[in-house]
C-alpha cells in the first residue's frame, strides 16, 4: 500500500463493502499511489470467499477525473510506461474479482475514471454525473479497456462517436444509451446502490459468481458456445447445498440461508 491515503473501505452489510476513491482535492484523479492501493485492494478482496458485493464510488463531487495529469506532467516515456503497467494490472485485478463490483458514479468519471466504472459489472449514476473518454484530445487513446468495454456497453457507433470526439455524456444520456442502469438523486445515490448490493448479497453466492463469469465470457462467444458455457455452470450448481437450501426455503416460505457450498 502507498504512504498516501487514497481509498477508504467500509463494511456496508453482510458480505458487502463500500470502496471510496478518496483524493477529493484532486478530483479523485488516478495517481501512482491510488493505482498501487487499488491493485492491492482488488487482489486482496478477490481472495475473500465471504465477500458478496462491492460498491465503488468517489469522495466529494467527483467519481474520478482520470489519470493525474499533474503527476504525469514532465514524466519520461519510461516512467509513463511503468505507471501505465501498474494501472493495467490494477484494472485487470478489478475485472478478475469473482464477486459483483457496482459503480456508484457520483460525479464526473473521465478517462481512467470512466474505465473503472466500465470495468464494474453495472453502474448507477447520480443526476449530476458525467462520463467520457477524452484521450484523443491528449494524443493517446484509452488504455485500460475503455474502447472495448464502452463498445460492449453502448454499441460500436455510439462508442466510436464518444471516443473520437471526447465529448462526455450526462447522466440522462448515459442511461438512455445503456452506459448506466439507473439514475438516482446524487444525495441518495450511494445509499440506493448499497441497497441493491445488499439485495444481491442475499442471493446464492455461487450462483451470482457464476452469472458474472458466464455473462462476461459468453458475451464474446458464438451463441452455441455461450449456451454450452451456461449449461456447464447450471449442471455444476444444481448439485450444491445452496441449491437444496434455496428450494427448501421456497417451499417452506422462509428466507434462504446460503453458505456458498
Amino acid at each position: 500500500m502507498s504512504q498516501e491515503t487514497t481509498l477508504t473501505v467500509e463494511e456496508a452489510g453482510a458480505g458487502v463493502k463500500l470502496v471510496t476513491l478518496s483524493r477529493p482535492a484532486a478530483a479523485n484523479a488516478l495517481s501512482t499511489a491510488m493505482g498501487q492501493d487499488l491493485l492491492a485492494l482488488w487482489t486482496g478482496l478477490a481472495a475473500d470467499p465471504s465477500l458478496r458485493a462491492v460498491v465503488l464510488t468517489g469522495a466529494g463531487r467527483f467519481f474520478c477525473a482520470g489519470a493525474d495529469l499533474k503527476e504525469r506532467n514532465g514524466m519520461t516515456d519510461a516512467a509513463w510506461a511503468d505507471q501505465h503497467k501498474l494501472f493495467e494490472d490494477m484494472i485487470r485485478a478489478q475485472l478478475a474479482c469473482p464477486f459483483p463490483v457496482i459503480a456508484a458514479v457520483n460525479g464526473a468519471a473521465m478517462g481512467g475514471g470512466c474505465e473503472m466504472a466500465l470495468a464494474c459489472d453495472f453502474a448507477w449514476a447520480g443526476e449530476g454525473a458525467r462520463m467520457g473518454l477524452p484521450e484523443a484530445g491528449l494524443g493517446i487513446i484509452p488504455g485500460l479497456g475503455g474502447t472495448q468495454l464502452l463498445t460492449r456497453a453502448v454499441g460500436e457507433r455510439r462508442a466510436a462517436e464518444m471516443l473520437m470526439s471526447g465529448v462526455p455524456v450526462d447522466a440522462a444520456e448515459a442511461l438512455a444509451i445503456g452506459l448506466v442502469n439507473r439514475v438516482c438523486p446524487t444525495e441518495t445515490l450511494v445509499a440506493e446502490t448499497l441497497e441493491r448490493a445488499r439485495l444481491i448479497a442475499t442471493k446464492a453466492p455461487l450462483s451470482v459468481r457464476a452469472v458474472k463469469s458466464v455473462v462476461r465470457t459468453g458475451a464474446v462467444l458464438p451463441l452455441v458456445e455461450a449456451m454450452d458455457l451456461e449449461l456447464s455452470e447450471y449442471n455444476r450448481l444444481f448439485t450444491t447445498e445452496d441449491r437444496r437450501e434455496g428450494v427448501a426455503a421456497f417451499n417452506q416460505k422462509r428466507a434462504a440461508s446460503f453458505r456458498g457450498v
